[in-house]
């Protein structure tokens, strides 16, 4: 397996050139640096100018390897080759090196670049990047790759200190200042030349401007061109510790790389960084693991609309004054604190009046809430905070809380914020645990992450107060009251929930699973080989218009569009596994027996949607009748032109066998004066045709087309992710 590297940006505050100096003073050898034996200039060439340098040289470097491995191999010290090219014109160092020792078993591979910072030309950006491939070490290569990033990585922190050491030194030799580099002059014959051949050194030829100049020459009549910064989307070694804490090499170089890993291949709403960081930090910095878990958890966002859940959920009032939690301050490190006193909490009654539904709402939206108190709090203390601290108190726990259905409901609810929010719970104080408590425990223990349990502190009695308790963990004045401290709580008291606000239609008690968002405009559906999925449409009036947006999860489909004025038989094969309920059904309507153009005709030509791709597209209809969409399993195998997957290709490649493809859709009828509202210019009578375009205009009409069918659903808004657009246009 290839080990990678990737560093953030660091910055040194001083000048490029200054830095350089430093630099140079590791050669030929560094003390600074044991591992570093010596160098040997192999070759050294300059340009006419002077403002390119190009220095080969071979390093001897030792590894600190156990002996019996070093006899083994039959070497003592590794050879690396290194060849350093800088560019005093452009202030750029470029170093690239590879491994001579070995160079058939392993190969390490390395660039580092020295720049000018983007917005201070005073300061300089350094960036590293590596790779290693064992390919073969006489069975010693688990080993051997331990050994090498283990070195590696502890020579990243080193590397940076020895530059800092050198620009000291430079400093206190009173060295502070060096000079740009500057053109040699030209002498009056070449002048003359240049001159004589329509070059006027005075004048700024107008392709600079073009190319991108950031400075206006004197004289010259073009202004500077304002050039968007190529390290607008790369994070900083200061903005790390600043806002994410203190990360090892290894694991910026996972951030970074998962976080390019979601710019590149997943065109939706990119998590910010501290939420991409908690599930690597859930997952071990399994940058695999991560990238797995991630990627189901925004599916699940996206299908259920919790990025809008602050925005559109608005707790009901029984839950406002029988849900005894809320938000209170922070502890001593920062973090915000949360009270839930769950022992005075009805959760049969909650549970029984409300449903899972809302409860379950509730939760996620104290988890969000939470997210946003992490970031004000980070912003306010001036250090990094992502976590944040629950105290659960206890008294009057009893027999009636460990109620079947609510057991089950809490396990269910705690499943689902372990898989979305991982790493958001710094610290849980559990105080007046009753005797009863060790039954609960027992039950819900297994579902919480180990991680997560370890941040557990249990106090039974009244252990918690005097040292060693609360007072550790929380300021005197921010201690509840009723805790024994003299600040005031405004967690509601809970009690019992009136039995006459039961709900009576349907027993929560008799559902298997959690429904999560009943109500979202998403189903899902199961494309079987030769068993496609269709949906018909009856259409009244033929100047409509049928809009859809659906998402690929699994497997390559083929969508089409059908007309038919016989209305069709529905054909429904039920889904067989154990989360039928989640992964939808398979319908099918036009009829075996049907004859295409006889009894149905086709309306757009066949499209071929790939896994992981997410299609929006519109018909103006001509006739009025039975409009079938269709889905059906594509039957050349998929193909992939990266080496990593897509979003919904990990989440999907988990749930769903091979013989079978998964979709995600939406569709909604419009009238065609509803549709022209919206300004997307479509001929009534024309024929449509589905064409792929990375317009963005034209993902914008579709966009307004869609945001105009979701008018009537006031309760949602549905976000809509433009990885791939698909617009109609008239022939």
């Amino acid at each position: 397996m290839v080990q990678k590297y990737q560093s953030p940006v660091r910055v040194y505050k001083y000048p490029f050139e200054l830095v350089m100096a430093a630099y140079e003073k590791r050669f030929p050898t560094c003390p600074e640096i044991p591992v570093f034996l010596g160098s040997e200039i192999l070759q050294e060439s300059k340009s006419d100018d002077g403002a390119v340098h190009i220095v080969e040289r071979s390093c001897k470097l030792n590894v600190d390897a156990p002996r019996l491995l070093k006899k083994i191999a039959g070497v003592e010290y590794v050879f690396f080759i290194q060849k350093n090219t800088v560019n005093w014109k452009e202030r750029t160092l470029l170093i690239e090196a590879h491994n001579e020792t070995f160079a058939n078993r392993v190969v390490v591979l390395e660039t580092c670049s020295y720049s000018v910072h983007p917005e201070n030309e005073e300061w300089t950006c350094f960036e590293q990047s590596a790779s290693l491939d064992i390919k073969s070490f006489f069975g010693f290569e688990n080993t051997v790759e331990k050994i090498a990033m283990k070195q590696y990585t502890a020579n990243i922190k080193r590397g940076k200190e020895v530059i800092e050491h050198y620009l000291k030194e430079l400093i206190s030799q009173g060295i502070t200042f060096i000079p740009q580099w500057t053109p040699p002059p030209v002498s009056r014959q070449k002048e003359k030349r240049a001159l004589a051949v329509g070059h006027n050194p005075g004048i700024v030829p107008a392709e600079s401007c073009m190319l991108g100049t950031t400075k206006e020459q004197p004289g010259s009549s073009c202004p500077a061109a304002e050039a968007a910064s190529p390290d607008a989307d790369k994070l900083h070694a200061d903005y790390i510790e600043r806002y994410l804490g203190q990360l090892t090499p290894m694991q910026e170089s996972c951030l970074i790389r998962l976080r390019q890993w979601l710019q590149e291949m997943h065109k939706g709403k990119i998590p910010k960084d501290e939420h991409i960081l908690r599930f690597l930090r859930a997952r071990d910095f399994n940058i695999d693991k991560a990238r797995e878990m991630l990627c189901q958890s925004l599916t699940w966002r996206k299908q259920y609309q919790v990025d809008y859940i602050l925005q559109t959920w608005r707790p009901p009032s029984l839950l406002e004054e029988y849900y005894t939690g809320g938000w209170h301050y922070q502890d001593k490190d920062g973090r915000p604190l949360y009270i839930l006193c769950l022992g005075q909490m009805d959760t049969k009654g909650l549970v029984k009046a409300l449903g899972e539904e809302s409860l379950l709402r509730h939760v996620l939206s104290i988890n969000e809430q939470g997210q946003k108190r992490c970031e004000e709090n980070t912003n306010l203390f001036g250090h990094p905070i992502t976590s944040w601290t629950c105290l659960v108190d206890l008294e009057g726990l009893n027999m009636r809380h460990l109620w079947r259905p609510g057991v089950k409901a809490l396990l269910r609810i705690i499943e689902v914020v372990e898989d979305n929010y991982p790493e958001t719970l710094g610290r849980l104080l559990i105080v007046r645990a009753p005797r009863v408590f060790p039954v609960l425990w027992t039950l819900v223990s297994p579902f919480i992450n180990e991680n997560t349990r370890q941040k557990f502190l249990i106090y039974s009695g009244n252990n918690y107060q005097g040292p060693g308790g609360l007072v550790d963990y929380l300021d005197k004045d921010v201690i509840p009251d009723f805790l024994g401290g003299e600040c005031m709580c405004n967690v509601p008291e809970g009690g019992l929930v009136p039995k006459s606000l039961y709900q009576t239609d349907e027993e929560p008690e008799n559902s298997d699973h959690i429904r999560l968002w009943t109500e979202t405009i998403y189903h899902s559906a199961n494309v079987l080989k030769g068993a496609p999925h269709e949906i018909v449409v009856e259409i009244l009036e033929g100047e409509s218009v049928i809009t859809w947006d659906f998402d690929i999860l699994k497997g390559d489909v083929v969508f089409c569009l059908f007309h038919s004025k016989r209305a069709p038989k529905t054909i429904r094969k039920e889904a067989t596994s154990s989360s039928a309920s989640t992964a939808g059904d398979n319908v099918q309507l036009i009829d075996k027996s049907w004859v295409l153009g006889v009894d149905y005709s086709r309306m757009e030509s066949p499209l071929v949607c790939r896994e992981g791709e997410s299609i929006q597209g519109s018909h103006v209809t001509r006739w009025p009748g039975f409009y079938v969409l269709q889905w059906k399993m594509h039957s050349s195998l998929p193909c992939s032109g990266t080496s990593l997957h897509r979003v919904d290709d990990v989440l999907a490649s988990l749930q769903v066998s091979s013989h079978k493809c998964k979709l995600m859709y939406y569709f909604e009828v419009l009238a065609s004066k509803d549709f022209r509202n919206c300004d997307l210019m479509l001929a009534a009578h024309s024929k449509q045709t589905l064409l792929n375009s990375a317009c963005g205009s034209s993902f914008d009409s579709i966009q307004c087309a869609i945001n105009c069918s979701l008018n009537r659903l006031s309760a949602h808004t549905l976000y809509i992710q433009p990885q791939r657009a698909y617009y109609a246009l008239p022939r």
